[in-house]
């Protein structure tokens, strides 16, 4: 490990340290607090198991996903690399002096009536109902597909996820949210997809069979597994 590479871990921390409150009126209550639990996983990680700490930052990284693509701190996670090589004791350290902050007492997020203008964005992208997409599938959905739930129309199946014409579902999207953990988070999976990326160079469901399927998971690679 290079000095750049674990002045990217801490450069990250820094990130968040700077832009708390922000990061606090962007998440929603249940994204605010697996960020803190990320966090303190990171801060409890042992400073000598390099194992340990890059896997605890790559739960901090990717608990900030949600987060708006214009926000300072997500604008930085596609060109910081600080998840991908073992990023030393100084992270460790940089968690636990941002605990201090994310532990003071802040605000409860509530989005103006009762709505998450995060989530709203989401599901104004073109989408399937439940019925069209077990039609889709002949039968349930896979658990793989992204499942986004709205209070008003029920679950919705972002259409990018099935081939044109009436099709299936991509394979490769099926292979790039099991590496987003679309099951368990499917709301920072579609922001994934749905938010520009500086290493692809634009945004992976409108670049969907325009790029080789191979980079599209190359790209949630380094953001899920970090190897």
């Amino acid at each position: 490990m290079d000095e750049g590479d674990a002045g990217s871990a801490e450069r990250l921390l820094v990130l968040i340290g700077e832009h708390r409150d922000t990061i606090r009126e962007a998440l929603d209550d249940e994204e605010y607090a697996l960020l803190v639990s990320r966090l303190t996983a990171l801060a409890e990680a042992a400073p000598d198991e390099d194992r340990a700490v890059r896997r605890a930052l790559q739960g901090v990284r990717r608990a900030l996903v949600p987060l708006p693509p214009d926000h300072p701190v997500r604008a930085e996670l596609d060109s910081l690399r600080a998840v991908v090589v073992p990023p030393g004791p100084g992270a460790v350290a940089g968690a636990r002096e941002l605990m201090a902050w994310f532990r003071l007492p802040s605000p409860v997020r509530e989005p103006p009536c009762g709505r998450d203008p995060g989530r709203d964005r989401l599901l104004r992208e073109p989408a399937l109902s439940a019925a069209e997409a077990r039609a889709r599938c002949g039968g349930a959905p896979p658990p793989e597909l992204i499942r986004l739930r709205d209070p008003r129309d029920g679950d919705r199946y972002p259409e990018f996820q099935f081939t044109p014409g009436g099709g299936t579902p991509h394979g490769v999207v099926l292979e790039v949210n099991r590496l987003l953990l679309a099951d368990i988070d499917p709301w920072g999976a579609a922001s994934w997809w749905f938010s520009g990326n500086t290493w692809l160079r634009g945004t992976p469901a409108a670049l969907l069979g325009r790029l080789p399927d191979h980079r599209l998971v190359g790209a949630a690679l380094e953001l899920a597994e970090g190897e």
